[in-house]
Order: C-alpha cells, then sequence, then structure tokens
C-alpha cells in the first residue's frame, strides 16, 4: 500500500438552495454551487486562500502543493485537516518546505477562473518534463469518454456555475472525476488524489470543460498524462507549451467533433467512426 499522511474527511455540502423570481415575477427555488474559501496553513504558516465547493479539500490541498512543486514527496506530508468551522486546512510537514518565502513571494498571474495564480518558476522545468511517446489513443476511445462526461450525474447539471475534470484510462473508463469552482482546483483534487493512491499517467486521459491554457497544460504534464481533453478552446500559450512538451492536445470535443491541436502521431484514427450515430 502507497504511504497516505494522516487526513481529514471533510467533504462540504455541495449546493444552497435560494429562492428567485422570474421575468414574470414568480417565485421558485434553485441551486447553486456553495463556493466557499479555505485557507491552506502549512507548518503554521498561511500560504494561500483557495475559493472551493469544498468536495474533496484533502485532495485539492495535496494537489495544489504537488502542482506548485512546495512539496515533492508525498511522504514529506504527515497530515491534512480540515476545519471548515474556520475555513481552513493545516498541513503538517515532517521538515518544512526549504525557500518557502523566497519560492511564494514571485506569482504570475494566469488566465484561469478560481484559484489562477501560480507562483512563479514553474515553467523553469518544463524542459524536464517527458511524456510517453508511445501512448495511443483510439479515436472511439475518445468518443467513448466525451459520452462518459456528457452523460455524467453532476453539480453543473443541477446549479451551473462550475467547471469539471475527470481522469480515463487509456480504454475510455472513467476513474475519477471532481467539480470546483475553479478548474484549477478540479485538476489539483485529482493530481492529489492520484499522489496519494500511487496513480501512474502514463496511460491515462485527462478531461476538463475549461480552457486549455499553459497552466493546464503544465499540471497535466507533471501528472505524466500524455492526453488533455477539453470541451472548450486552448490559448496560444497552452498550445505552445504542449508542443515543446509533447503532449496530445483535444479541443472542442463535443458529440463527434473535436479539434487535434499537437501530438498528432498518438491518435489512432478510425475510418467511418465519426460518422457513426451518437447513442443517446
Amino acid at each position: 500500500m502507497p504511504y497516505r499522511p494522516q487526513l481529514s474527511s471533510a467533504c462540504a455540502v455541495l449546493t444552497r438552495e435560494v429562492e428567485v423570481l422570474d421575468e414574470r415575477g414568480r417565485a421558485s427555488v434553485i441551486a447553486i454551487p456553495a463556493e466557499r474559501p479555505l485557507t491552506v496553513y502549512v507548518d503554521k504558516r498561511e500560504l494561500v486562500t483557495l475559493m472551493t465547493l469544498g468536495g474533496a479539500p484533502e485532495a485539492l490541498t495535496l494537489g495544489y502543493l504537488r502542482n506548485q512543486r512546495l512539496v515533492a514527496q508525498l511522504e514529506d506530508i504527515v497530515s491534512v485537516q480540515v476545519d471548515w468551522e474556520v475555513d481552513a486546512v493545516a498541513v503538517t510537514t515532517r521538515s518544512g518546505i526549504a525557500g518557502v518565502e523566497e519560492r511564494t513571494s514571485k506569482k504570475v498571474v494566469t488566465t484561469g477562473c478560481g484559484q489562477g495564480s501560480v507562483f512563479g518558476g514553474l515553467m523553469d522545468d518544463v524542459d524536464r518534463i517527458t511524456l510517453p511517446a508511445d501512448a495511443r489513443l483510439a479515436q472511439s476511445t475518445l468518443y467513448r469518454i466525451v459520452d462518459a462526461v456528457r452523460s455524467q450525474p453532476s453539480i453543473y447539471k443541477q446549479a451551473g456555475s462550475v467547471h469539471g475534470c475527470a481522469l480515463f484510462s487509456a480504454a475510455g473508463e472513467l476513474l475519477s472525476f471532481v467539480e470546483d469552482v475553479g478548474r484549477h482546483n478540479a485538476v489539483d483534487a485529482i493530481a492529489g488524489q492520484m499522489w496519494l493512491d500511487g496513480t501512474d499517467g502514463a496511460d491515462k486521459v485527462f478531461y476538463t470543460t475549461g480552457r486549455l491554457t499553459s497552466e493546464m497544460v503544465i499540471k497535466g504534464a507533471q501528472m505524466g498524462i500524455p492526453f488533455l481533453l477539453s470541451r472548450s478552446g486552448t490559448t496560444q500559450m497552452g498550445h505552445m507549451v504542449a508542443e515543446r512538451i509533447g503532449m496530445t492536445l483535444l479541443s472542442r470535443c463535443t458529440g463527434k467533433h473535436f479539434l487535434l491541436l499537437t501530438g498528432q502521431d498518438r491518435l489512432i484514427y478510425e475510418p467511418g467512426t465519426a460518422d457513426v450515430p451518437r447513442r443517446e
């Protein structure tokens, strides 16, 4: 069994009901996402406040620390304890974060929503990331993934105003699905869960409902995942980074349509597959 730090289990209520009036003055009750702050303390030092639904706060915290490269090994973390009474999570490490003040002083504001700033220097190590060149994704599997996300029960369908991320096997099996107020939180939560479970990303596919920005591409690469899919588009920097690190990027993935942007050799086209009607 892989090492696991001591974790709380503090999943919060994900939606809240509110009364509204429509254009005719008629009253009704709808559900809205229950956004809340979560301030991260590492060894009693305040680090950052994340706005989140709170569905997987422990995994979110771990994924944030991993994706910001503040903690290198899961074994360096003793415990992650969430307390919603004070909207905070306390992380205890074995020996602290080396050079934490210097490493968190420079920030780069990104184009993302939710938690959209990253610590400077993250791009410095991009060239060290190696993704598996022999990974392959069949066109029919791509469609299976898109259909699985479309049919997944979600907060978005119930209340809107959230982003979702999902982890799939290379065969199209859904392994994890997380929603949050920002796609960065959702990807961090999946990264944290992969870290806890010792999951290798080399044979995985990552799906996000949000834009494929440079930060999303880098986070996917840090998880070792060669395929990044989105129902939305990409940015110029996201495209550039994906080309640079050899990631396969697919955007506008809806129904039978997609745009293959980078890493074209990894996708196995199957003649006639795009012409098969989708089952509803």
